[in-house]
Order: structure tokens, then sequence, then C-alpha cells
């Protein structure tokens, strides 16, 4: 089986990147500069990154790229690093792009079927300025910047990104590179991923037994039935009640985990543990690794002696955002699945989804049987409603929130707008405003809205929800919830802003 190897230079888009290969049925493996990749792979991709090739701590393009004569796609700083490699000047410019570009296309194989005119996704500062005669520039901005290079048969440069949804044809642009240039073929699926897992797993647990924290999110609820599958009754599911869930929660889990699924399920109370832990903590990081080192505490608690591995539900996207991906890659935040670990950790960890995006999750959801209202409910984070309140957590503001949340959902389900939106939630900010209640003067709570439409998380546009969806939500939350006096939309996309708030 000939796979994509990609080399990260440290882009957030990196397992994005990978993702997209896989969608097109081929396998991909990331590995870093100073990796040695194996024998089986049948093309090679460089990654953007936020560095420039000019820096003394630049990170360079291995010797045996080049020697490997494979097929070679270089993205954003991939392009610039092939270009210095290969006897071109790359220099920092007046002009840097960021954002939507337009870019012109001179017809070639990796823009088979592709319009003359189409709208990019740029990152850069640096361009390359001067290429030996033999290399032709493919596509060019309008501000006459080298957008795309073909320096031999099977060796291009693309100085945008392909892999976002942002650029026009960015799909069939590696499908033509992956087909037509690398002549790979299809060699991979979801359906594959599950039966090579479960004996992954298998083989790695034996005999010996496994806990897992089921949360009633998509994540974990595709982890443990994929794990079960493996190793049955030797896995158990714990439900953590942290104290930072959605209203009824722990009601809703025990019914569907419980009662209709089967899953052996331990129900553990920790809420006075965790507030406690909470008290007079505003940083949203110290938030996080607090509540990720209390995960592990609670779940050693309940499996001394008994235990060897904890199953997590981690996916790409929580290791990209904590940097966890690959020691190149800029952090945006911790996860509490990752940046949350104590070192003196006692279970081995288990992440049999790590390599997969939400969508991806969900597909592997549906082929194992999991009924889709569950697969399908929005994302909820680990830290829960502790990253949606800023500043100090209480239990007055807990209560807000939930009823708030509640009403949002409610509504949108209401107007069938729940399952045209990715993900949808309330956050309750630290700031009071002042209101009229009648012929009185409150001092009340701002609370922002947040909806998002997305595929995989990594990017994402706020939801054109209709002005009356959001004026029913407004009004409901100020008349049916003490302590809000102004209700706000988020309308900012994924980037320049993450979804959550902290």
């Amino acid at each position: 089986m000939k796979k994509v190897i990609i080399i990260d230079y440290g882009s957030q888009y990196t397992q994005l990147l990978a993702r997209r290969v896989r969608e097109l049925g081929v396998y991909s493996e990331v590995i870093q500069y100073d990796d040695t990749p194996s024998n089986n792979f049948g093309a090679i991709i460089l990654s953007g990154g936020p560095k420039s090739v000019n820096e003394q701590d630049s990170l360079p393009l291995p010797k045996w790229v080049l020697e490997s004569n494979k097929p070679i796609l270089g993205i954003c700083y991939g392009l610039q690093l092939l270009a210095k490699n290969l006897g071109g000047k790359v220099k920092r410019t007046e002009v840097a792009e960021y954002g939507k570009t337009e870019v012109e296309i001179i017809q070639d194989p990796i823009f088979y079927n592709i319009p003359k005119h189409i709208i990019t996704w740029m990152s850069h500062g640096d361009s390359v300025t001067k290429l030996p005669q033999k290399y032709n520039v493919i596509a060019k901005t309008k501000n006459n910047i080298y957008a795309a290079i073909k320096f031999s048969n099977n060796i291009y440069g693309l100085q945008f990104h392909p892999e976002v949804k942002h650029t026009d044809h960015g799909e069939k642009i590696i499908k033509n590179f992956l087909f037509y240039i690398a002549k790979l073929e299809k060699n991979w699926s979801l359906n594959n991923f599950i039966d090579e897992k479960i004996n992954e797993i298998k083989n790695e647990i034996k005999d010996k037994k496994a806990i897992i924290a089921l949360s009633g999110g998509v994540d974990s609820s595709v982890a443990t039935v994929l794990v079960h599958k493996a190793i049955g009754k030797n896995l158990k599911a714990v439900f953590v009640n942290h104290g930072l869930l959605r209203l009824n929660e722990e009601n809703e889990v025990k019914k569907i985990f419980k009662d209709l699924i089967g899953i052996n399920l331990n129900i553990v109370d920790s809420k006075k543990r965790f507030l406690n832990r909470l008290k007079n903590i505003y940083d949203p990081e110290q938030k996080r690794k607090i509540i990720g080192e209390e995960f592990i505490r609670v779940f050693e608690d309940d499996a001394k002696g008994h235990y060897d591995y904890l199953v997590q539900g981690t996916i790409y996207s929580d290791i990209i955002e904590s940097a966890a991906s690959g020691k190149n890659t800029a952090k945006i935040k911790s996860h509490h699945n990752v940046g949350g670990l104590p070192e003196n950790i006692n279970l081995k960890i288990i992440e049999p989804l790590k390599f997969l995006f939400k969508d991806e999750v969900r597909k592997i959801g549906e082929i194992l049987g999991i009924p889709k209202h569950i697969l399908y409910r929005h994302p909820f984070p680990g830290p829960g409603l502790a990253i949606r309140i800023i500043g100090e957590i209480t239990e007055e503001k807990l209560n807000i929130l939930r009823r708030a949340d509640q009403i949002f959902i409610e509504t949108l389900k209401e107007y069938n707008w729940y399952n045209k939106v990715w993900q949808a939630f309330t956050v309750l900010t630290s700031i009071k405003t002042v209101g009229v209640v009648g012929d009185e003067r409150n001092y009340d709570y701002v609370l922002a809205i947040r909806s998002v439409d997305s595929v995989e998380g990594m990017t994402a546009n706020w939801s054109k929800i209709p002005f009356d969806i959001l004026e029913k939500v407004s009004n409901r939350i100020t008349n049916e919830i003490k302590g809000v006096g102004r209700v706000v939309y988020d309308i900012t996309s994924k980037p320049p802003a993450t979804i959550e708030w902290e």
C-alpha cells in the first residue's frame, strides 16, 4: 500500500492536509523533518509553517526528499523551501497576502479541469522572487506574486493552502497531484481503519483491563464502542459528573448508554471536588490543566489495582491545537486530553481516534451502529462549561449558563436549525451592563451566543441564523433567566478566532 508522507513544518493545517489525502482514498502519514520515513511511500507533501526559510533556525529540507525521486508537493513554506533548495530566491516582499486571494492559473496537469481564475487561501509574508529559467510559474496573484511553480514533471509548489475549504477547487488540486502527477491508487477506507484499529487494540491490551471517560459526546461514545468491540467486558465506562455539564446531562448519558446500549457504566459524582479546585481560578489554560488532572485522578481512584489502561476520545483537532502533533506547531490552546495530562499518571493511554477528524469519527460511529442522534450531537468540550464562563466559575454562573444553553438549543430544534449548524452554544462573559426591567435599573451579565458551520472544526464560519430565531433566543434568555441583561451574537469565523472562547 503506497502512502503519502507529509512533512510537518508547523502549519496549523498539517493534519487537515493529511485528512484531505485520506478522504481521497490514499493513506497519509505525518512525520517531522528529522524523522526517517518508512520505504513504502509514493509521494511527499511539504506542509506550510510559521517560520521564514531565511531565518537562522528555519527548518530544513531533508536530503532524502529530493534524493527519493518521488513526486513532491510543497505548500506555502514547503514551496519556498523547494525554491530555495533548487536555486531560487525567497524574500520578504512589500506585499504580504493573508486570507482570500484571487489567483490566475496557467494550465498544467495539477490544475486539470480547474477554472482560470480561482479564490485561494493565502498566509505568507515571504515570497519566491527568483527562479532559474528551467522552472515554470504556473499561477500568479493580482500582485504578480508566484502562486504556483512547476519545478519538474513531478515536483510542484503552491503558495496557497489547497487543504482548507476557503480555497476554490482545493480538493481537486490535491486529487490531481495524487492521481495525475504521483499516479497513486486508492487504498484506504474507514472500514479498513476499524478492522486495523480493533486488532491493534486487542494486541495492545490483550487480557488486561481499561477504563474510559464516557461523556455522551461523539468522540467518547465512538471510542467506547470501538474499544468495546476489541476487548468486550474488559472495558469499563466511567461517567464523571464534574459539575460543569449541560442541563440533565447525567440522566441523558445513563438512559442512552447504560439502559439503551448496555455499556458497563459507572457514574461518579465529583462536583464538589472539581468546583473546589476551580475556586478563584481565572486563567483558561489553568482551568483546562486542573480539569485534566482531576479527570485522571478520578479515574485512578475508581480503578486502583484493577485497570492498566485509560482510553481517551482524543481526535486530530485536539492534538493540533495543543501543538502535540508536532514539535514545530504553533500552540493555540491546550486540550484536557493532551495538555492537561499530569506527568505522574499511573495509567497507560490509548487514543484510538487520534488520527481522525470529527466528521470521520461520526462516519466510524455509523459503521459501528451507534444511533445517529448520539453521533450528531453538537461537540461539547471536555472541560465543559468551565471554558464557557469567562473568569471565575461559581454555582450561580453555571446555573445561568446551563439554562441559557438549553434555551438556545431548544429554539434551534424548534425551528429545525439544530442540524443545519455544526456547533451552537452560549458563553457567559465577565462583563455586566446596565439594563432596565420594569421601572428598575439592573446591572446584569452579558451573555454571548455562538454558532458555527464547519466540517472538521479546523476552520469554521459563523452561522447565518435568521434574525427571528435569534430574537426569540434573546427574548427567552433575558425574560426567563435572572442575571442576564444583554445577549450578543458572535459573528467571528475561525480563523482568526477559535470556536470556543477560552
